[in-house]
């Protein structure tokens, strides 16, 4: 990476990444000097963004050591998705009541870009394309306030590690199709259903993984179910 406006943002979503996708775990040190050479960045921008994700609780401070990764628990991963999933449901609400034709065509295409780069394996065009989709989509409700709050919740989504997975793609695209066909048919209950089953679908699957990487103890202060 090189040195540009928004640099220090970029190092914090790759850091972002790795915390919320168990490469780096709880406990771990974040060495400034290491994530600059393996970013190919100076230590400035990797400082600012340490800064950052301090504030947002992901990183503490230990002084005279450095940045360590702070708890991630089951009942983070589930509140960060619940909240989306609010957000989410109340733009699509609004875009039910002002949706048009075309819209909805405009839509539908994204949707099949989705599914060309789920069928070639390129995981940098599935995250981009499901990125346009619910851009596209988001700022039909004409909430911009809304949909900016909701665009920095899904900063903590993994978005590589569902790229990565074949079966999340398969989903996402049929989960596109019906909340296209509920737009369509004017079902507003459909249209809450198939957003709320996204986040839910998107929790479930990162909870798995962590798990799966023994992320979590069987501890019961870790326990939460998916919203």
């Amino acid at each position: 990476m090189r040195r540009r406006p928004g640099l220090s943002e970029e190092v914090a979503g790759h850091l972002r990444h790795l915390i919320m996708s168990g490469t780096i775990r709880p406990g771990e040190f974040i060495r400034m000097d290491e994530t600059a050479v393996e970013l190919e960045v100076s230590v400035t921008p990797v400082r600012e963004a340490l800064l950052t994700l301090r504030g947002e609780g992901m990183v503490n401070l230990v002084p005279h050591r450095g940045y360590v990764v702070a708890d991630l628990t089951r009942q983070d991963v589930a509140d960060i998705f619940w909240l989306q999933s609010v957000l989410a449901v109340e733009l699509a609400v609004r875009t039910a009541s002002t949706i048009t034709s075309a819209e909805l065509d405009r839509l539908a295409e994204l949707n099949e870009a989705l599914q060309d780069a789920l069928a070639a394996g390129r995981v940098s065009e599935i995250v981009s394309a499901e990125f346009e989709f619910h851009r596209v989509h988001n700022r039909i409700a004409n909430g911009d306030k809304l949909a900016w709050f909701l665009l920095n919740a899904t900063r903590y989504t993994p978005q590589e590690l569902y790229a990565n997975d074949p079966q999340w793609g398969q989903v996402a695209y049929d989960s596109h199709l019906k909340l296209i066909d509920a737009y369509r048919r004017g079902d507003r209950d459909e249209v809450v259903e198939q957003t709320r089953r996204q986040f839910t679908d998107g929790a479930e699957r990162l909870m798995r993984h962590l798990e799966s990487i023994g992320l979590w103890s069987d501890d019961a202060d870790n326990a939460a179910a998916p919203g």
